[in-house]
């Protein structure tokens, strides 16, 4: 299949495109991309009007968030704000990136095409294929980020989210994407080894390893927080396992390919689920059985993704994308609506009370750097890097699609991480601070909650037992006092929005477990999907030294390699799940890192790949991320590690309880409870060291790499061998002029000089 047109030098990407021999038989695979970018760079009185009225709403948004700033302020100008931005963004910097450092040739082939096998590798419509790239990366850091930020202030967290996703979050998406899928779709890890070499390739492979049980436990241990003695929402969110396998089904042997029909279907059943959920909880039965501890639900979802991650991906997997995509963008397009209709007074202060200090009952850390560890997902991910070089590269049909689905998605995930925040900001101060702090500072009891809150001594905030009691009773739970986690507290936010333009208090119960529902299916997403690529990414690692297991369909290597993740995964849930201070508020720290490392491992391998192309004039593009994250995330490793604060350094948390422990001070907890923190805070402390160590590492692999290309003005390029394409598709949501033209002499073709199309 290959050819002899390797490029070895920064021009070798247009010498490798021109040597391309077309199929004459065939329409062009591509259009003239010179001609298109001509007619883009023509502007048109309507235009230049539409782009001037998106920058003056823009501009408008951003100064009554940054700088007017009354006392309260307009939930709308963050949709505005955030929509203006993206838009702009898309269309000049990520058009900017394609022009000058992924330079796509749709004349060539994708892994998809040339690789194509019905399985792993198969050309997919670019709009089915957002539907699962944005799947597969927006899981709880978009919800839970934003929401535990939100102590900090809505200033800080709204202007890293928005513009940390524009000039970090979606580059990083976007290249790795395309680089993956130059190199025949090879992961992170393996692209490190060619990219690095072998001491930063091996610290590359062992960070991700590792980092990606961290993240799966922590999305995990969302789930199990939100639904945590939860009758209502144990059994909504269980009936989706069922719902989702039928569908499996039902697209599988009953109507295959029946797309839009099965999510129809999914979505009533889905929800029916919800008011089911609503009945049975006010049933003896109902409360009996669906009443579970935290513990309990931990061993039951550390079951479910052991057996979701070695079931068939059409039965399980594949059914619950179609039905969480829909949801997802759904939601929060339906939540900016009633944000703009509603349009909800924010009372919280741009900046808070705790934002110039290192303590908070929420999380613990000064505003730099934790801030940008807390918010990973919503502007910088280093999990999206997986992904994008795990399923996505394998199935991009054109190499131009690569924008949209890479860059375009990690927009809409943003999205997501800001309406997160207006909601979490959207409801009373005091009860925001009542679910977010750890049942270790409120006992757990509403008297607790009340007395810790107001001893804050917050500007405003008069926090009392009925508001916390009606408030619980409102939304048909027992208590909201320490759900931490953020979902609950998106939850909340999502039906107090929502409740003042559909249905009034009543429907507050509802409202509040269709978010449950929706976070649920969107986090249980990605501990299946993660579960899954942490599987195929030991396969790898043990393949090179037992070959055996590079053999994905070797059913006893898949379930090894399975069991051997979720028991790592799984020991870290039920670590966070019995952490007296607190799971979430003591692990989110260390996931932020660990993702945001992540990312800086990606970015640094970006480095290297742009340098060896030769492209040194624009590496700033990927310098820029890489060098923020680095400081962010090495200085933040550094405090955690090194900080004498107990509530913010892991080891002098770790020694404070030690020290307990042994002059039998019970004034910090239970014997118990000291023990558990004891083994917490090691454990925390030792993964802090072996991230920020192995991140190093690989930092400056990539640094050396990048120094010797640019001393010899490249370097030999690790891309598959060019293969002439022969299928055409447009390159976004929309066709263009052009591509409607070209696609109509690709569907006047017979019938059997079409491209064989392959179904999943």
């Amino acid at each position: 299949m290959g050819n002899d047109a390797t490029h070895s030098n920064a021009d070798g990407n247009e010498r490798n495109g021109a040597l391309l021999t077309p199929d004459p038989d065939l329409p062009p695979t591509t259009i003239d991309v010179e001609q298109d970018a001509a007619r883009e760079r023509k502007w048109t009185p309507l235009k230049i009007a539409i782009w001037a009225v998106i920058a003056i709403i823009g501009g408008i948004a951003w100064t009554m968030l940054a700088i007017v700033r009354g006392e309260t302020v307009n939930a709308i100008w963050f949709v505005f704000a955030a929509v203006s931005t993206y838009l702009i963004g898309y269309r000049f910097y990520s058009k900017f990136i394609e022009r000058k450092l992924t330079r796509p040739d749709d004349r060539r082939a994708t892994p998809a095409e040339y690789k194509a096998n019905g399985k792993d590798f198969v050309p997919t419509d670019r709009r089915v294929l957002y539907g699962h790239h944005f799947a597969a990366i927006a899981g709880a850091g978009p919800l839970v980020g934003p929401v535990l930020a939100a102590q900090m202030g809505y200033l800080p967290g709204t202007i890293w989210i928005i513009i940390g996703v524009i000039l970090a979050g979606a580059v990083q998406d976007y290249l790795v994407l395309f680089f993956s899928m130059r190199r025949g779709g090879r992961s992170l890890g393996q692209m490190a080894r060619d990219e690095l070499g072998r001491i930063g390739g091996f610290a590359a492979q062992l960070a991700t390893l590792v980092i990606m049980i961290i993240i799966v436990a922590i999305l995990a241990l969302v789930v199990v927080n939100a639904l945590g003695e939860s009758p209502w929402g144990v059994f909504s969110v269980g009936l989706t396992i069922p719902i989702a396998l039928f569908m499996g089904v039902y697209l599988r042997y009953i109507r295959p390919g029946k797309i839009t029909e099965v999510s129809i279907i999914g979505f009533v059943l889905l929800m029916f689920a919800i008011v089911a959920g609503g009945w049975v909880a006010d049933t003896e039965w109902g409360y009996e059985i669906f009443h579970l501890d935290r513990t309990v639900l931990a061993i039951m979802i550390i079951i479910y993704g052991f057996v979701a991650a070695v079931l068939p991906v059409w039965l399980l997997l594949a059914p619950r994308d179609y039905l969480s995509t829909f949801m997802k963008i759904g939601v929060i397009v339906m939540l900016a609506g009633a944000i703009v209709i509603v349009r909800p007074e924010i009372e919280v202060p741009a900046f808070s009370e705790f934002a110039g200090g290192s303590t908070g009952p929420v999380f613990s850390g000064s505003l730099f750097p934790f801030l940008f560890v807390t918010i990973a997902c919503g502007a910088l991910s280093g999990f999206h890097a997986l992904i994008s070089s795990g399923t996505t590269p394998k199935l991009v049909e054109k190499e131009r699609q690569t924008r949209f689905i890479g860059y375009g998605g990690m927009l809409m995930e943003s999205f997501v991480a800001i309406m997160a925040l207006v909601a979490a900001i959207s409801i009373d101060r005091g009860i925001y601070f009542a679910m977010n702090s750890s049942m270790a500072a409120t006992g757990g009891t509403i008297e607790g909650a009340v007395q810790f809150v107001n001893s804050l001594a917050l500007t405003g905030v008069n926090l009392t037992p009925e508001l916390l009691a009606q408030t619980a009773q409102n939304v048909g739970e027992e208590s909201i006092v320490s759900r931490t986690g953020g979902a609950p507290t998106l939850a909340l936010g999502l039906a107090h929005i929502m409740q003042q333009l559909i249905g009034g208090t009543a429907m507050m119960g509802f409202w509040y477990h269709f978010a449950i529902m929706f976070e649920a299916l969107f986090i249980l997403t990605a501990v299946d999907a993660g579960t899954r690529v942490a599987r195929f990414m030991l396969q790898d690692s043990l393949g090179n030294v037992f070959p055996k297991f590079k053999q994905t369909d070797w059913r006893v290597g898949a379930w090894l390699a399975t069991a051997v993740m979720v028991a790592g995964w799984g020991a870290i849930l039920i670590m966070g799940v019995t952490d007296p201070l607190g799971g979430i508020n003591t692990l989110f720290p260390l996931f932020g890192i660990a993702n945001q490392l992540l990312a800086a491992i990606a970015l640094a391998i970006c480095l290297a790949i742009v340098a060896k192309r030769g492209y040194f004039k624009y590496m700033w593009i990927v310098i820029l991320p890489l060098a923020f994250t680095a400081v962010v995330t090495i200085t933040a490793s550094f405090q955690k590690i090194f900080s004498s604060v107990p509530a913010v350094g892991y080891w002098a948390n770790h020694f404070k309880y030690l020290d307990a422990q042994a002059g039998g001070d019970d004034s910090l907890g239970t014997p118990e409870a000291i023990a558990a923190v004891i083994r917490n805070t090691a454990v925390q402390g030792t993964l802090s060291i072996l991230f920020v160590v192995l991140a190093i590492v690989v930092i400056i692999a990539a640094i050396v790499q990048t120094v010797k290309a640019f001393r010899a003005g490249g370097a030999e390029s690790t891309e598959d061998p060019a293969v002439a394409s022969a299928r055409w598709a447009p390159a976004g949501f929309l066709a263009t002029k052009e591509e409607k033209a070209l696609q109509a002499e690709w569907d006047a073709l017979p019938e059997d000089k079409k491209p064989k199309e392959f179904q999943h």
